[in-house]
């Protein structure tokens, strides 16, 4: 067992986690395009993005929506030994996200519902930039354990 771990009951409605902020570089957009085939013109090329309504390149939604992911959150160290499984998300995209825009993912407890086996933990995602712009909200559902022998 991991110690300082977090198990379904001791998340209460409302607790938030913040991460440290992520400025998006040229090396996220490209490895992201390489990783997953998706080489739009709109993430990787100047002179095509300017012809946009954009007017510069954009974010991949999905990279994005990683970002968002508890794994690489500041909760992660704290539910290493508690987690079962991620079982959905949902996300909204809702302002763009460009090259140079720094962006920090939070996390809040919606909805705890117990479950037969493991609780049933709802978190509010959401991803800011440095203007104070939600880029994407969202929800992630997780699994997460009961205290060995509560």
């Amino acid at each position: 067992m991991v110690s300082g771990q977090l198990w379904f009951d001791d998340f209460k409605v409302g607790d938030r986690f913040e991460s440290p902020g992520k400025t998006l570089t040229d090396a996220h957009f490209m490895f992201f395009a390489g990783m997953t085939g998706d080489a739009h013109p709109l993430h990787y090329d100047d002179e095509y993005a300017k012809t946009t309504r954009f007017g510069r390149r954009l974010a991949h939604g999905l990279l994005l929506t990683s970002m968002t992911a508890v794994g690489a959150s500041t909760l992660a160290p704290v539910i290493e030994g508690s987690i079962v499984a991620f079982v959905e998300q949902t996300t909204r995209f809702k302002h763009p996200a460009f090259v140079g825009d720094t962006v920090k993912p939070r996390h809040e407890v919606t909805v705890l519902e117990r479950k037969r086996s493991a609780g049933l933990l709802t978190l509010r995602v959401t991803l800011e930039n440095q203007r104070g712009e939600i880029v994407l909200e969202g929800e992630h559902r997780y699994l997460i354990a009961y205290r060995p022998g509560a």
